[in-house]
């Protein structure tokens, strides 16, 4: 989260995307390896915590959702060479993203 924080600052907003979704990404991770799940795409990684998380009520739906928009985000900025996201796109997602963390820290002490 540092490093979005500090490219937001030097409006690299493609950046930004990319290091929000890799911290939710290695966090949820981290939660999957815990509770014994596999993934082996980052696609997958989102799928899963719909299908274990959401489903069991210990993820809410808009956090997931929140997911899946930053894995597209992060895609579109870091493959599409004519395109790179803006303040108004990314910056609405730094509370976001700093919940959904709070969120998946807390699902690494939870027993599914």
């Amino acid at each position: 989260m540092i490093e979005a924080y500090d490219n937001a600052k030097l409006n690299h907003w493609s950046l930004v995307a990319n290091r929000l979704y890799y911290a939710v990404f290695h966090l949820a991770s981290a939660v999957m390896v815990d509770k014994g799940y596999a993934t082996k795409t980052h696609a997958g990684l989102i799928c899963l915590l719909g299908q274990e998380f959401v489903s069991k009520g210990l993820l809410p739906k808009e956090q997931a959702r929140v997911a899946s928009r930053l894995l597209n985000m992060r895609q579109a900025g870091d493959y599409d060479d004519l395109f790179d996201w803006a303040e108004e796109d990314i910056a609405p997602l730094f509370p976001k993203t700093e919940e959904l963390l709070k969120v998946l820290r807390g699902l690494i002490s939870i027993r599914v």
